[in-house]
């Protein structure tokens, strides 16, 4: 996206960076700064344009006695997309005591609005350099995906952010990298993240814990869980490794744990492969109640309370929809949403041989029937904030079906396997789907996706129901 080039008012310079040696000094004229935000419609102020990151490597020492203290350290590999004289990180609060960039002192650091880390290297970096710059901060942890667990422990899970609450990053979807943790904490504690587990090291009271992902991430499928966990070890159909983690108070159930490699391998004869080196979950209680229920944190999602069967099939669908293919920005969420959650319909179907026409998709009518508002939220460009996604979830996974039943099961099962083969790892938008759907089945769907995807009414009896879901009669 073109760089977002907005006047802001400079933000006080950091203490800690004067006495670490940085100097602040104002840019020449001809300087060609990256941008403050990655120009997303509902979050403009989002990620940074002029670079793309290529990995993450995040050290924190973290001690549950100190529950709000955080040492980190991180080092953010990217590529210069540009000529750039300077370029933002994303990170909430921490008092920042260096900054380097490429091993030498940047020239300048600032912060900037609510979350802007502005650093100023010693020298330019030419279109197309790979650089890295290395952050070392200690503070609070206060951005909104950190969650402090009731013993002194923490989890990070939140939705579009949660990453800047604890590294500084490219926070935005359409930035993805690889991702390395590395975490400290006292003897006796375990470190969760996502990916495969490293070596586990202990030394003078502590004990460190790695973790590697290494497919490209979104920063907000990102997570760090420090507790005193249960942790359960298994292997997939395939040997992936599968870690599964409990905090004390969580409930532990064997079933529906030994249940998820069937739902991995049910959703793969759906959507193709499974996309990842790694999977399982991570079980925390006792947080601060303002996290969500459960997230599709990568590899390993993240459930408050316990498992259960609908969330962990919703979830892990996002494995595929959401994680591996990404939304090209926030307006797509229905390329997440809208398919994790029809993904649990598929589940019933299979397993317990629901019949979706007569059952969730007659219910869903009866639904819309009885609420006004039910058909009011367009699916793609649905609009800013969490509280929308019950319109992705419900007309969502409603259109699906319709999409299905209009297309056939050939088509339409296609049309998904191709999404994940096309667009694996990396980003993709509503329209390119829609483009996509009608090349699969041969058929004009411009009518079917306007009136679901972009409409705001009741879609026309044709694409309500068509097929087999005609025998469902006309509603409204």
């Amino acid at each position: 996206m073109p760089a977002r080039r907005t006047r802001r008012r400079r933000a006080t310079t950091l203490a800690t960076a004067v006495a670490a040696g940085i100097v602040f000094t104002a840019l020449p004229a001809s300087a060609a700064p990256g941008g403050p935000g990655a120009g997303d419609p509902y979050y403009p102020d989002d990620g940074n344009s002029g670079y793309d990151v290529t990995q993450y490597d995040v050290h924190v020492d973290y001690d549950p006695a100190r529950p709000r203290h955080l040492a980190g350290d991180t080092t953010v590999r990217a590529v210069a997309t540009q000529d750039l004289d300077r370029f933002h990180l994303d990170l909430v609060g921490f008092q920042v005591s260096s900054v380097t960039v490429d091993g030498t002192p940047a020239r300048a650091v600032t912060r900037e609005g609510a979350h802007e880390l502005v650093v100023t290297p010693a020298r330019p970096l030419a279109k197309h350099t790979r650089f890295s710059v290395r952050v070392r901060y200690s503070g609070e942890p206060v951005g909104e995906g950190w969650h402090p667990l009731a013993d002194g422990g923490a989890s990070v899970s939140g939705e579009p952010h949660a990453a800047t609450a604890w590294y500084p990053a490219n926070d935005h979807p359409s930035d993805k990298a690889t991702f390395r943790l590395t975490a400290t904490v006292p003897e006796g504690w375990t470190v969760l993240g996502n990916g495969r587990q490293g070596a586990t090291t202990s030394d003078g009271g502590t004990t460190t814990f790695r973790w590697y992902e290494d497919r490209p991430m979104a920063t907000y499928l990102s997570t760090i869980a420090i507790d005193k966990f249960t942790v359960h070890t298994s292997k997939l159909s395939d040997g992936t490794p599968v870690v599964h983690a409990y905090s004390p108070g969580a409930v532990i159930d064997p079933e529906a744990e030994a249940l998820l490699p069937e739902v991995i391998d049910f959703l793969a004869s759906k959507f193709g492969p499974y996309p990842f080196s790694s999977a399982g979950g991570i079980v925390i209680a006792g947080g601060d109640g303002e996290g969500p229920l459960a997230l599709e944190t990568q590899s390993r999602p993240t459930y408050q309370g316990s498992f259960f069967d609908s969330s962990m099939v919703h979830e892990n669908a996002h494995q595929w929809f959401g994680n591996s293919v990404s939304v090209a920005d926030w307006r797509d969420g229905c390329l997440a949403e809208c398919f994790a959650q029809y993904a649990n319909q598929l589940w019933e179907e299979e397993k317990a041989g629901a019949d979706l026409d007569n059952g969730f998709y007659r219910a869903m009518l009866e639904d819309s029937e009885a609420d006004p508002g039910f058909w009011s939220t367009r699916l793609y460009d649905p609009g800013k904030g969490r509280e929308l996604h019950e319109a992705l979830y419900n007309k969502g996974s409603m259109m699906l079906h319709a999409l299905r039943r209009t297309v056939g099961d050939q088509a339409f099962f296609d049309t998904l396997r191709r999404w994940q083969r096309d667009h694996r790892y990396g980003n993709a938008s509503w329209a390119q789907f829609e483009a996509l759907a009608q090349e699969v089945s041969g058929e004009n769907l411009t009518g079917f996706f306007g009136a679901w995807a972009h409409g705001t009414t009741v879609p026309p009896k044709k694409y309500l129901l068509p097929g087999s879901l005609g025998s469902l009669g006309q509603v409204g």
